[in-house]
């Protein structure tokens, strides 16, 4: 089974950050040949391209990022994506909002499902943020949910398939 552990977000805003920080602390690990740790944190036609190019292709994604998933943060949660592709107009939307630089992972994820460009298996990692100024330093609270989102991700990783999320 291949894998990729992806990280999305803006660099420069504060817990909004966790996905690329996150990326950034894995690269520098071992890996298994057939996992690969990569910043999806551009353009998703430019990530489609790059995911139909790989060979062989992965069948399971972990994707990091900071999401509002209605907690009381700081707060890690993480889950299966097994969202209905959203209606024609709605997925145009989102590729229009993708080229013009909004950086999204929802938007990266309907735009490769639309373009069947998606693994077979999808798991979001995603950290409630406490601030989303800008700057470069994460919030005490996420900072320490940091190593628990290094864990979980390695885990996911080279783990057979998952059962259910952790919420």
């Amino acid at each position: 089974m291949r894998a990729l552990i992806a990280g999305i977000g803006y660099i420069n805003l504060r817990d909004s950050s966790v996905g690329p920080v996150a990326i950034a602390e894995l690269k520098k690990e071992s890996w298994p040949s057939e996992v690969s740790v990569e910043d999806l944190s551009y353009g998703p036609i430019a990530v489609f391209h790059n995911l139909t190019d790989a060979s062989p292709r992965y069948d399971r994604l972990i994707l990091i990022t900071a999401a509002d998933f209605g907690a009381t943060p700081p707060a890690l949660r993480w889950s299966r994506w097994h969202a209905p592709l959203p209606e024609s107009s709605e997925v145009q939307r989102r590729i229009e909002e993708a080229l013009s630089g909004v950086i999204d992972w929802k938007n990266l994820l309907v735009v490769l499902q639309q373009f069947e460009a998606l693994p077979a298996e999808v798991l979001v990692i995603a950290v409630q943020p406490v601030e989303t100024t800008f700057g470069m330093e994460f919030s005490p609270g996420v900072l320490a949910l940091m190593p628990e989102v290094l864990r979980l991700a390695r885990e996911l990783a080279t783990s057979e398939m998952t059962a259910t999320a952790h919420v």
